[in-house]
């Protein structure tokens, strides 16, 4: 019986691909629009971010669907789309193109499918390809219980959970930012 192979995806594939998607395992990988609470807690953190970044100088904040290339990780995953994130360079000579590093900071905003054990090992692999390509925070936002969840390269296993009436951080990827969880649920 013979077998089909497909060929494998490229970073090339990625940039011809009109949704939102990742390269990993040589596939693309399609991800799931977000409903209105998830996409209004993402777009809350970027606007802190930008906001951040607008006066300090920083980095640069971006929104869902901005793409990260990385070396391929043993996990197979080629690119990175958070929800939102903050990187400060080296940037692409071509503003045009996905930037070539992991972010330095990522936000995981969850959605109404992203809860259950299947769902748990996924973001927890995830975390993991981001600390190994180089991440330096993760944030697992919890957008049912509101909890930011910080998780950080340097303790992985042992994340900081924010909680309203709090003032989240992601330290030290982005130094000196701080936002009230309260507004971003708000």
């Amino acid at each position: 019986m013979a077998t089909v192979q497909s060929k494998r995806a490229t970073v090339s594939d990625l940039y011809r691909t009109p949704e939102k998607a990742e390269l990993i395992g040589g596939r693309i990988v399609f991800l799931m629009a977000t409903g209105r609470k998830p996409n209004r807690v993402a777009g809350r953190i970027f606007r802190s971010l930008d906001d951040f970044d607008e006066q300090t100088g920083a980095g640069e904040a971006y929104t869902d669907n901005m793409g990260y290339i990385v070396p391929m990780l043993p996990s197979g995953r080629e690119s990175f789309s958070p929800d939102a994130s903050n990187y400060s360079g080296p940037f692409p000579k071509n503003a045009m193109r996905f930037i070539e590093g992991p972010p330095y900071f990522a936000a995981e905003v969850r959605s109404e499918n992203d809860y259950g054990p299947a769902a748990e090992a996924e973001r927890a692999d995830k975390r993991a390809d981001y600390f190994q390509a180089g991440t330096l925070v993760v944030w697992d936002v919890d957008t049912v219980a509101e909890l930011i969840h910080v998780c950080r390269a340097s303790d992985p296993e042992h994340p900081v959970t924010f909680r309203r009436g709090e003032m989240a951080d992601a330290e030290p990827a982005v130094p000196g930012w701080r936002v009230s969880v309260d507004w971003i649920f708000s």
